[in-house]
């Protein structure tokens, strides 16, 4: 069976979104959607999956919110549930920046279209900035982009502080997985007084959907926040797996290594466990194959 996974977000002044939280959960449940939905002051953002039938039923609920009739839907398709359960959940930030006063509600960046994003990256003037974290963009990224290296997006407006200049970067152009992360960076670049700020609409999801893969600047696969793990071009599932021990994409050349042991250590994480830990995580991995030997 195929299932259609829908990601989304909008940012909009959510002034009762804490009173949504029950209702969006009773619906989602009564038609079998598994997934996550952060509700918060400054809007929504979710990934959910389920038939396409009940998918459909959901976003079309969503969208009885006159506020959420506009709202811009990716799909694409798993063999596989990606998740386990639904969760409705309220937060202070969407997407978690850390400094309240950003607020993509009153100003954002100049949004770029899939089919444009080649023009303005190819341009010799533009400063190319993933926005992700650097375990994402190991696994692939624009050509000529630059890494941040942050572990979280909050660690984002450090690595600004110390690496760009609104007097001298005039044009900058950042990008993330769906589009969230950069936009609301491009929100934190112009209050920092940067004038020229570009994000990709959609994100790396809908240019790989969108754009030819013979026409394409996108080099290797994109992770994603579920246990797809990581997609391709026209979205198709990637060749990573994911380490049950730390979270981290793994590929075929990682679980080579004696490091590597399955849904226990990786070499990302290896030489920071414990054996208590280990043994911990052993027992989970025990417990998981019995649970699917009894299935």
């Amino acid at each position: 069976m195929t299932y259609t996974v829908a990601t989304f977000y909008k940012f909009f002044p959510f002034a009762d979104y804490a009173e949504k939280q029950g209702l969006f959960l009773e619906y989602c449940q009564n038609h079998q959607i598994k997934g996550t939905i952060l509700l918060s002051l400054e809007g929504i953002n979710g990934t959910i999956a389920g038939t396409a039938t009940n998918i459909e039923a959901v976003i079309k609920y969503l969208g009885k919110d006159k506020r959420l009739a506009d709202l811009d839907v990716k799909y694409s398709t798993a063999s596989d549930l990606p998740f386990e359960r639904i969760k409705i959940r309220l937060k202070r930030e969407i997407v978690t920046l850390g400094i309240p006063e950003v607020n993509p509600n009153k100003q954002v960046g100049n949004y770029v279209e899939a089919e444009q994003w080649n023009d303005l990256i190819k341009d010799e003037e533009t400063i190319v900035i993933d926005t992700r974290n650097s375990y994402e963009v190991d696994i692939g990224t624009f050509r000529g982009a630059i890494n941040p290296n942050t572990h979280s997006f909050r660690e984002f407006p450090d690595y600004v502080q110390h690496n760009l200049d609104p007097k001298k970067h005039r044009k900058i152009a950042m990008f993330c997985t769906g589009g969230i992360r950069c936009e609301k960076a491009t929100s934190f670049l112009l209050k920092q007084g940067f004038s020229e700020v570009y994000h990709l609409k959609g994100g790396i999801l809908k240019y790989l959907e969108e754009v030819p893969e013979r026409e394409s600047l996108w080099e290797g696969e994109c992770f994603v926040f579920d246990e797809r793990v990581a997609i391709k071009h026209q979205l198709e599932i990637g060749s990573y797996e994911m380490c049950l021990g730390c979270g981290y994409p793994i590929s075929e050349t990682n679980k080579a290594s004696h490091k590597y042991e399955e849904g226990i250590s990786c070499p990302h994480c290896y030489d920071s466990l414990t054996q208590e830990k280990i043994a911990k995580q052993r027992e989970k991995q025990r417990q998981l194959l019995q649970k699917k030997n009894i299935q």
